[in-house]
């Protein structure tokens, strides 16, 4: 079992789709609890490999690094001059991916909790919901650009329906906009993928194929690519991201040769590819201007959904850029830091500011993930180690902050079927331990000491104002100006309790004292699991740092090197 773990992780939902097959009717009970009991063992297989991952060996992108892997050939096929396309089934586990492999098992249990209300149309619902647990951790788990975009695309289409059919009254928009913004970044990064399949080779599985009785090398492989000794039938060609990671295996005529460049309207192929996989994770992350899509999906998805959509797949597009953009163009990556950090600065302090403006509850938490993504970027603009692992702490710790704040909307939505800002007044009166729990979410997302979001924010601005003296990618001014952002997020939560929670109850409606109950114990048993965790990863960092710190500044080591 343990040397096909994460295969198991990855497909073991499959179990949970063919027992709704074989259940009959609208037996909601036994829908919730498969998708519950699915969840909660990928959680302690999950768990598992967090609390067993020792790693012994770190340079990032090698195979020696993974603690936990899983590789074997998918299907070959031969192309004729243009040489041979290798597919590999290649999963493996790194500092960088088992923060957000935790993070994902934690949210999707905690959305599938959060589905237990879901009455209408529930088999169907239940079921793109096992299906997004399949993606999820597939797409953290991928190695093979092939594979990872797999996983990435099949995450669309359980997300546009669960947005389209379960939504609120502008579901349809809602759910459109997102599989459009959510399918071009998809074409850009194809693009690039087709590009990379095309200028590079894989000398380890060519030694393979070697015949026995000739003494052949990789060295040797290497030097008849480079000379045109070897022709293009031989060549294998695959998507393994820890080959494409090395300058040497990148054809010496191919688009994306350093040595021979080809141009198109004034720049080098490398910096389109470099551009085109930017944006497309950009609108995944999403950044300033790509980021509209994201307001509408939460405001109308439901409260689970919501909790999927801002606790993980803003994630991956951070994962991307990190994973696969700045390892695999270095270069390109340092040329663009000083506008990729310009760009984390501005949705840092335009996002805030919009949600500042917002009367909706959700729509102002969904403003504020944007702007706490910027943050994101910002780290990854440093290129330090201390800014890239606050970074990856970052993603963490508000996918947790963020999966916390929009089920205590869903608390709220389920009793009043209102969220706006102003409708509310002294709810801490009704509702006292819902209050405390919004108070503590509140302070986390807005970084007070004692609480996750606190060390991820504070590593990334000591490895940013670091940038300086170090990498010298952005300069001192950009995180002086993004501490604003921390400033306006404390102005919208702040003002936020003061309207909803404090002073003589009120509401707009005419709600009778049994609707605003306070939380129910299985709400109470949830909340207080999130809450704990981010106190916990506040007061206690090195449990997550410990794993991801070694990773990422091997990261930083072969960015310096590369660029």
């Amino acid at each position: 079992m343990a040397s096909h773990i994460l295969s198991i992780l990855i497909f073991l939902p499959l179990l949970g789709l063919l027992g709704l097959v074989f259940i009959q009717g609208e037996e909601h009970t036994k829908y919730r609890w498969i998708t519950v009991a699915i969840t909660g063992i990928q959680l302690c297989v999950t768990l598992f490999l967090f609390i067993n991952f020792k790693p012994e060996y770190f340079q990032f992108h090698s195979y020696d690094s993974l603690v936990y892997a899983e590789k074997a050939n998918w299907f070959q096929l031969s192309i004729g001059n243009l040489g041979i396309l290798s597919i590999n089934y290649f999963l493996g586990v790194d500092g960088l991916n088992l923060s957000l492999l935790l993070l994902s098992a934690i949210v999707l249990f905690a959305g599938a909790c959060a589905s237990w209300s879901i009455k209408h149309q529930a088999k169907g619902y239940h079921a793109l919901f096992l299906l997004l647990c399949i993606s999820i951790p597939g797409c953290f788990l991928a190695l093979d650009l092939l594979l990872f975009f797999l996983f990435f695309e099949f995450m669309l289409l359980p997300m546009f329906f669960l947005i389209g059919i379960w939504g609120g009254v502008r579901k349809e928009y809602a759910s459109i906009k997102f599989f459009l913004y959510t399918l071009l970044g998809s074409i850009l990064i194809l693009i690039v993928f087709i590009v990379l399949y095309i200028s590079t080779y894989n000398p380890a599985e060519m030694m393979l194929a070697v015949p026995p009785n000739l003494d052949y090398g990789m060295q040797d492989i290497q030097a008849g690519v480079q000379t045109g000794e070897l022709s293009n039938q031989y060549l294998i060609h695959s998507l393994d991201i820890i080959q494409l990671s090395s300058p040497l295996n990148y054809l010496p005529n191919g688009l994306l040769s350093d040595s021979n460049p080809v141009l198109f309207l004034g720049y080098s192929i490398r910096t389109w590819c470099f551009l085109a996989l930017l944006v497309g994770f950009l609108i995944k992350l999403p950044a300033f201007p790509f980021h509209t899509w994201l307001p509408d999906a939460h405001v109308e998805a439901p409260t689970a959904v919501s909790v999927v959509l801002a606790g993980i797949l803003l994630k991956i597009g951070g994962y991307g850029l990190i994973r696969i953009a700045w390892p695999l163009f270095p270069q390109e990556a340092d040329a663009a830091s000083w506008w990729v950090g310009l760009l984390g600065v501005i949705t840092i302090l335009y996002a805030a500011l919009v949600a500042l403006a917002q009367t909706d509850l959700k729509k102002m938490i969904a403003y504020s993930s944007v702007s706490h993504m910027g943050f994101v970027l910002l780290g990854l603009a440093a290129a330090t180690t201390e800014a890239v692992t606050g970074a990856v702490y970052q993603m963490f710790s508000h996918g947790i902050i963020a999966a916390l704040l929009f089920l205590l909307v869903g608390v709220l939505y389920d009793r009043t079927h209102d969220r706006m800002i102003p409708n509310y007044r002294g709810l801490i009166s009704k509702m006292p331990a819902y209050s405390v729990i919004v108070t503590i979410a509140f302070f986390a997302s807005l970084g007070l000491p004692g609480m996750s979001g606190f060390i991820a924010e504070i590593l990334i601005f000591i490895g940013a104002f670091q940038a300086q003296t170090t990498t010298a990618t952005i300069p001192t001014w950009m995180p002086l100006v993004a501490t604003l952002g921390l400033l306006l997020s404390a102005a919208y939560y702040l003002w936020t309790l003061q309207r909803m929670f404090f002073g003589k109850f009120s509401t707009h409606m005419s709600i009778d004292a049994a609707t605003l109950k306070d939380l129910t114990v299985n709400e109470k048993a949830l909340l207080y699991v999130l809450s704990g965790l981010v106190i916990l990863f506040g007061l206690f960092p090195s449990v997550l740092l410990d794993k991801i710190g070694p990773s990422m500044e091997a990261w930083t080591n072969l960015f310096m090197n590369m660029k």
